[in-house]
């Protein structure tokens, strides 16, 4: 098996499509075309890392957060970074990361939080705009169901919990060919008109060039006529952070010892009790003060989240409980995610791959300790 087929299996459970535009996911060093010995699961890319990958046989890291973030200038072993990328190139070893399209998946960092924490009926938090496609195309009425089905295949139509989404529309259609031409209906230098039938479909803008490739395939005429528009409505399964429930409702007290226990962390920084049961809670893995405001406009109880600022606990104003439960603990299980996804995909595709050489680093990579 190959690295780009790996990063394909990735690819299904987060497109890279959906990463932030400040971010640098994909393949960030070696070869795509390079066969796996093994892969490394792990939560960042440390030199000991690359040194477990190496005693372990595994040339590929499957690394949640990117090494390299920002552009090299040079790489001469003066940091940490540049080490870890000499140090992967001699020994050639890949090195993928998919980062925020992980942390925007439906089944990303944020649900492995809600599952930990045993929240019910999730939704994103901050879905992410401009992720839905809208496909018009004319069809000869006769290639009409050949068309449609093809994009079906390739997951057009797919909305929410329906398949198969359509909305189609008889008509006549008008075309003339010039001396170039060659119709596939009528004659080149003719006016032809022609019954056609209208075929919309909604579509994940991450599977453009499959449902591209699709109707090109199945369309019949030379010239094949469509339009693509981006849409403004939200995709219900693409976005940073979620909320779900409880479904028994804790105390403030209760919910930060559970918090504590389950996140496994030394230290939970938290703002003003409110002397309120804790309900509904929002969860964000990383950094995530920027969705403070969300988190009160849709009504959490709390929200879970990291790296909060002195005067991003003022935010809470009354409303809502802060808990700061650290960056690294809030994306641990993120680990596990990855290696179960990657056994259960692989086993199909190279099941000598999958018993054995898929690993879970056993790097502790947090930087911060308390005392």
């Amino acid at each position: 098996m190959k690295v780009k087929e790996v990063i394909g299996l990735l690819e299904d459970l987060s497109p890279l499509a959906y990463s932030e535009d400040f971010d640098n996911t994909g393949l960030l060093v070696g070869d795509k075309n390079a066969e796996v010995s093994g892969i490394l699961v792990t939560l960042d890319t440390l030199e000991a890392v690359v040194d477990e990958a190496i005693e372990n046989n595994c040339n590929l890291i499957v690394s949640f957060h990117p090494i390299v973030f920002s552009g090299l200038k040079k790489i001469t072993g003066k940091t940490y970074v540049e080490r870890v990328v000499q140090k992967a190139v001699k020994y050639d070893i890949a090195i993928f990361s998919n980062h925020t399209a992980l942390d925007n998946s439906w089944n990303g960092v944020n649900t492995m939080i809600c599952e930990k924490l045993g929240l019910r009926n999730r939704k994103v938090l901050i879905p992410q705009n401009e992720t839905i496609k809208k496909l018009i195309t004319f069809v000869p009425n006769e290639s009409a169901d050949k068309v449609r089905n093809a994009l079906f295949e390739v997951g057009g139509g797919n909305i929410g919990n329906y398949d198969n989404c359509s909305f189609n529309i008889k008509g006549i259609g008008s075309f003339k060919g010039n001396e170039d031409s060659n119709p596939v209906l009528g004659l080149k230098g003719e006016l032809r008109f022609e019954e056609e039938t209208q075929i919309g479909i909604t579509f994940a803008k991450h599977l453009q060039s499959k449902v591209l490739k699709a109707l090109f395939e199945a369309h019949p005429y030379e010239e094949i006529p469509y339009e693509i528009t981006t849409l403004e409505n939200h995709n219900q399964q693409i976005g940073m952070g979620m909320i779900g429930e409880f479904e028994t409702e804790k105390s403030e007290t209760e919910f930060l010892k559970f918090l504590k226990t389950t996140m496994k962390t030394d230290c939970v920084r938290h703002s003003k009790l409110l002397n309120k049961q804790i309900n509904r809670v929002a969860v964000l893995g990383g950094s995530g003060s920027f969705a403070i405001d969300a988190a009160k406009k849709v009504g959490a109880d709390a929200f879970v989240s990291a790296d909060f600022k002195y005067h991003d606990f003022f935010r809470a104003e009354n409303a809502i409980v802060l808990a700061d439960i650290g960056h690294y603990e809030s994306e641990q299980y993120t680990k596990d995610l990855l290696h179960s996804f990657l056994k259960k995909k692989i086993t199909n595709f190279a099941p000598s791959l999958s018993a054995g050489r898929i690993l879970i680093s056993q790097i502790n990579t947090n930087p911060i300790s308390y005392l």
